[in-house]
């Protein structure tokens, strides 16, 4: 028995079948080079390593989660699939993320979720709360063993006795740090019972301190009905939390430095407006005391009818007047005076009407000797073309011999 014969596209086809399902998905390591940018946005290059090669292609829509370009000899970890070209018969990978590998791949993914949450706007200051003035409870998410806790402890303690301090023990750095992180965060907001969140942890290397570059401690900071002061390492380590935080706080000791100053500023202020006021008050109260003596003092007082004597007397006075004036005298008279000339009013108007009236029906005659009914009474006719049933206006507009049309009176 022959073996079956294949065309080329038949064979290409066939192996396409084999290759494409079992390679969905893989990650590949390798070294970047031929890197090509398409006028498309396409980048095509090859992986390679000491003993192969695989030519690969990085579509524009998978290109967003790209901090920069690869370029020539840089090591990447590619997450694809592979896929066959009929046309050149040749196998490639589809590349659906390129991650750089080696030195500086956290800061590259730091970059890049630093990047994302800027795009959705969770830097943005209209999302930041303002912290309270007064916050009788302090939440605080760190671990319960390390020396931050006890330097805020210290700090409150020294700046302002009487406050109220909850923590919510958890892991910083390693494995499932993030989780818990998140998860206190997420108790909090669910329980309710704290003013002010306090996040943090001492200073350390990026690894130490990646808990805190976490998209799950982003999205449980940005989601926190309560204001989070985000206090991570030292002055110049920078973490997620710390962009998406409401307020960012140098160190874990400078956050209780925050949370409580406001606390003794309002007191201070209190303190100057109660010192304020009462000055004023006294000073008030002394001027009104002598004002009101002075009051007492005058001779008015003791002579109250001198006061009212004047007006009194003005009083009077209108009274009179009013009374020689009589108003409801004068206008009878006035009432008198204006009978006779309504009456002239009146007449001079109905005559004028009968005048118009008069007038209308001399009007009326001369339409109706003019009326051209009455014409024709009077032997008179209207002449119209016998086609057109126009009426014929001039001798001019006639022709010999044409057909006319006579309207005589009945």
């Amino acid at each position: 028995m022959h073996p079956k014969i294949f065309t080329v596209s038949e064979l290409t086809f066939a192996i396409k079948e084999l290759l494409e399902p079992n390679f969905r998905s893989l990650s590949v390591k390798g070294e970047i080079s031929n890197c090509k940018v398409q006028s498309s946005g396409h980048l095509y290059f090859t992986l390679k390593d000491s003993n192969s090669q695989i030519s690969a292609a990085l579509f524009r829509g998978n290109r967003t989660g790209l901090t920069r370009l690869p370029k020539e000899g840089d090591q990447v970890i590619a997450i694809g699939e592979l896929s066959l070209y009929p046309p050149r018969g040749q196998y490639q990978m589809i590349v659906r993320e390129l991650q750089f590998a080696g030195v500086g791949e956290l800061l590259l993914q730091f970059q890049r979720l630093k990047n994302l949450l800027q795009e959705k706007g969770w830097f943005d200051p209209q999302w930041k709360k303002p912290l309270p003035k007064l916050p009788k409870k302090i939440g605080v998410v760190t671990s319960p063993t390390g020396a931050v806790i006890q330097d805020m402890i210290h700090v409150l303690k020294r700046r302002f006795a009487g406050f109220h301090l909850v923590l919510r023990p958890v892991k910083v750095q390693g494995d499932g740090a993030a989780e818990e992180i998140a998860q206190g965060i997420e108790e909090f907001n669910a329980w309710g019972g704290v003013d002010v969140l306090i996040i943090g942890r001492g200073g350390g290397s990026i690894e130490d301190l990646w808990a805190f570059n976490e998209e799950r401690v982003a999205k449980a900071i940005f989601d926190s009905k309560i204001p989070i002061i985000s206090a991570v390492g030292h002055e110049t380590d920078f973490t997620i939390a710390d962009w998406v935080a409401d307020v960012r706080a140098p160190t874990p000791s400078a956050a209780a430095e925050i949370v409580i100053a406001e606390k003794i500023g309002l007191l201070k202020t209190l303190a100057s407006s109660e010192h304020h006021l009462r000055g004023k008050i006294i000073a008030q109260v002394r001027q009104e005391k002598n004002r009101l003596a002075a009051i007492y003092r005058h001779p008015l007082l003791s002579t109250p009818y001198t006061l009212l004597a004047q007006p009194i007397q003005q009083l009077d006075g209108f009274r009179t007047a009013f009374e020689r004036l009589k108003p409801l005298n004068r206008i009878a008279e006035w009432k008198k005076q204006l009978i006779p000339l309504s009456d002239r009013i009146l007449n001079t108007l109905l005559s004028q009407i009968d005048q118009k009236k008069e007038r209308l029906r001399r009007l009326q005659e001369h339409l109706t000797s003019i009326h051209p009914q009455n014409l024709l009474h009077k032997g008179y006719a209207i002449l119209f073309f016998e086609k057109s049933s126009s009426i014929i206006l001039s001798v001019k507009d006639l022709l010999v011999g044409q057909t006319i049309t006579a309207q005589l009176g009945v």
